[in-house]
């Protein structure tokens, strides 16, 4: 007898407003215990310092992770001035020290620099691989990391508050694997100064906003009264940004089986004249698209040459 899967079929996204000390791991496995759930996935690893929005996807969600994951997303972050640290935030050694104050002016006129397609170069303390191992691992160890620049996009960098002469609130909408914690070290640096971050919050996740948030305790609180769905989003929900394709029963069936779908000219013509945040079209004129039906994702796929062939495939009940 084949042994029993453990967990239940749960398919959606926990918005989670991930707290402080934890790891994004951590978070994770308790959130997948309050559903009993087979399958989790979370898009965006946040530091154990930062708190905020941490996507979690149970289920088929975790085949749209990647969407997520490629999304936008904004971050709230104070910089202490003064005080560098080995990890380039409040967890770290001291390292150096400096008795230089930015004023406010200083700041904005160094902004622009980090605004637009810039180069980062990620933290030792980071996840990068080096040689097969994670930077973290070899700087934790004492040997010297060499992380090379990497291109990163930068939307909007902006302060928001300053509470001290020590201290900068920002705010910022970036692209994937940009580090705020490298943006504290370099601008620092151009301010002739030390600095790390002294705290940090995600507000937003692509489609996922601060607001519709749920912190761990409330989410346990409802799992208690078995009303734990009540913190569950749709898996259609990190696709929100995506040209959709509304099909038939008839058409389901097809795209279940893996087989693709003519499209009408009328219905090619109407999912090209889509304005969608994330406009994924290929070189090869395809274009990404969910199909859907009652509401449901059925499938993710390409259209092109008058066809949409399916991708991945969503198998949660419609």
């Amino acid at each position: 007898m084949g042994r029993r899967k453990r967990g239940q079929d749960i398919h959606g996204w926990v918005l989670l407003d991930k707290p402080l000390d934890m790891t994004s791991t951590q978070a994770v496995s308790a959130v997948r215990r309050l559903f009993d759930a087979k399958k989790a996935g979370h898009a965006g690893t946040l530091d154990p310092l930062a708190t905020g929005m941490l996507p979690i996807a149970l289920g088929e969600a975790t085949k749209t992770v990647s969407f997520a994951q490629e999304a936008g997303k904004t971050y709230r972050f104070a910089i202490r001035w003064g005080v560098s640290t080995d990890t380039l935030d409040a967890e770290g050694k001291t390292v150096a020290t400096s008795d230089t104050r930015p004023d406010i002016e200083a700041i904005k006129a160094a902004l622009p620099d980090f605004v637009g397609d810039i180069e980062q170069i990620p933290p030792k303390y980071s996840a990068i691989k080096i040689d097969g191992e994670r930077a973290y691992d070899l700087a934790r160890a004492g040997e010297e990391v060499e992380i090379a620049a990497r291109p990163v996009r930068i939307d909007r960098l902006d302060i928001v508050d300053a509470p001290s002469v020590d201290e900068t609130v920002f705010e910022m909408d970036c692209g994937k694997g940009t580090y705020v914690r490298a943006i504290a070290r370099d601008l620092s640096q151009k301010l002739g100064t030390e600095g790390h971050i002294s705290s940090l919050r995600r507000t937003a996740v692509g489609v996922f906003e601060e607001s519709a948030a749920i912190s761990l305790d409330e989410l346990a609180d409802l799992a208690h009264k078995g009303r734990a769905f009540e913190g569950l989003a749709p898996v259609e929900t990190a696709l929100d940004d995506i040209p959709a394709l509304a099909v038939t029963e008839e058409e389901v069936s097809h795209l279940r089986q893996g087989r693709s779908i003519v499209l009408l000219p009328r219905i090619a013509q109407e999912l090209r004249a889509q304005r969608r945040p994330r406009d994924l079209s290929g070189k090869d004129g395809s274009r990404l698209a969910v199909a859907m039906h009652g509401g449901m994702a059925v499938a993710l796929g390409d259209a092109q040459a008058g066809k949409f062939v399916p991708s991945r495939v969503f198998n949660h009940s419609l």
